[in-house]
């Protein structure tokens, strides 16, 4: 995936801007992220790609990435 391909579509946040939040912030849990741009409040569909972010983020992967865009 793209680093600004948006993972949350609703809200147009995209990977990168989730991974930077995440260094900067270190969220506690998956539900955090949504005070990155609100990003999963809309919808909610992308929230499986939020956590798959934070679970790559807390097994401490230096760059987390979403393998395919949820655009596709």
């Amino acid at each position: 995936m793209d680093p600004d391909d948006h993972v949350c579509l609703c809200f147009h946040v995209s990977q990168r801007k989730l991974v930077n939040w995440m260094k900067r912030e270190k969220p506690r849990v998956a539900s955090q992220m949504s005070e990155c741009l609100n990003a999963g409040t809309g919808c909610r569909w992308c929230v499986p790609f939020l956590r798959k972010l934070f679970d790559q983020q807390q097994a401490g992967v230096a760059e987390p990435n979403l393998p395919v865009s949820p655009e596709e």
